[in-house]
């Protein structure tokens, strides 16, 4: 786990190795998260459009998994109406 020290005019240096992993270069920008008493340094991507593209391939399609339970739930229904018809 590397550490670092806080200047007195607040910054930080990210370790070598953490910014060649994370691409991070000079003028690279970067978002700072808190959550529940943590700050994280995000890095923002140049472009963050096209570091997005091809994130959900592979993946089904959300209109697929909706029709798919939409007709789940209708022969659901379905097979409950027949079995009150057959019954009474």
């Amino acid at each position: 786990m590397a550490t670092s020290i806080v200047s007195a005019k607040g910054w930080v240096v990210i370790p070598k190795e953490m910014r060649d992993r994370y691409g991070l270069t000079k003028g690279s920008r970067v978002q700072f998260v808190e959550y529940g008493g943590v700050i994280s340094i995000v890095p923002i991507p140049e472009d963050p459009i096209e570091a997005l593209y091809g994130m959900f391939a592979g993946e089904p399609s959300m209109t697929e998994a909706l029709l798919r339970e939409h007709a789940e739930e209708i022969e659901k229904e379905e097979a409950e109406l027949d079995h009150y018809l057959r019954a009474g």
